[in-house]
């Protein structure tokens, strides 16, 4: 009886111990380690997978689709392509011609520039001269003028020399500005020397003391003038002061007579 009963304790110490190791064994399944090793597992498995091709999915909606349709498809396919290609050359060529036509005009624009710049100069250059040829006779009547004796009336050879200025100055559109006494004073046209009493109102002119050119529109000199204050008792003053004068002036002479004829 005591040996069944120590096989029974042997049997169930040797039962623990396979409980205990299997108890171990779960235990050791469920380390962290075993969760990031499964990981790397599926990582692996999913390199070694094969990757589909770009056109793997083309490919096999061709081989599921009908060959004649397919083959229609191409065809149409094909066509647009090439009436693409066709259209981006014509294009092109258009381009070309375009890039080649505006370096043309580009070409003649300058070209044309430059003719246009030559012409004008010899234009200027040519007016000039035509100018300076016909200065030159009244220049030489000018001369003339003066070569003449001192005692010979030379009056009418310069008011025809002057005459003769006047006609080539109007030939070469050049207008005098003579503004008359009371105008008003233009400051584009007239250049005011002074302020000076005068019967006229006051800042018209009150006189001319040189006149002015233009030409075609541009001034080439203003006229110069003076201009009236509008106090018309200096200038009446002064009017009457020279009359006195002038009446004094007559007594003495009339006296200075009278004198000589009493000692006659």
């Amino acid at each position: 009886m005591s040996e069944h009963s120590g096989d029974r304790q042997t049997e169930s110490r040797e039962e623990d111990v396979s409980d205990a190791d299997g108890g171990v064994s779960e235990d050791a399944s469920t380390e962290p380690g075993d969760g990031l090793d499964r990981l790397l597992a599926a990582l692996e498995t999913d390199i070694d997978s094969p990757t589909p091709e770009p056109g793997d999915e083309l490919r096999q909606r061709v081989e599921e689709s009908d060959t004649e349709a397919v083959a229609h498809t191409l065809a149409a396919l094909d066509e647009t392509v090439t009436q693409l290609e066709t259209e981006l050359a014509d294009e092109r060529e258009r381009t070309d011609d375009l890039e080649s036509r505006l370096r043309r005009k580009q070409a003649d624009f300058q070209n044309y520039k430059k003719r246009q710049k030559e012409r004008l100069e010899t234009e200027r250059e040519r007016a000039t001269e035509e100018l300076v040829e016909r200065l030159l006779d009244v220049r030489d009547n000018l001369e003339r003028a003066l070569s003449t004796d001192a005692d010979t009336d030379i009056r009418g050879g310069v008011e025809s020399t002057l005459a003769q200025f006047d006609r080539e100055l109007d030939r070469e559109n050049v207008e005098p500005i003579e503004p008359a006494v009371g105008d008003t004073v233009d400051p584009g046209r007239h250049e005011v020397l002074a302020t000076v009493p005068s019967a006229e109102p006051a800042d018209t002119i009150a006189d001319v003391h040189r006149p002015g050119y233009e030409m075609a529109g541009k001034l080439l000199r203003p006229a110069q003038v003076t201009v009236s204050d509008g106090d018309t008792d200096d200038s009446e003053g002064t009017e009457t002061d020279a009359g006195n004068d002038t009446e004094t002036e007559a007594d003495t002479n009339t006296g200075t007579t009278t004198d000589s004829e009493t000692d006659a």
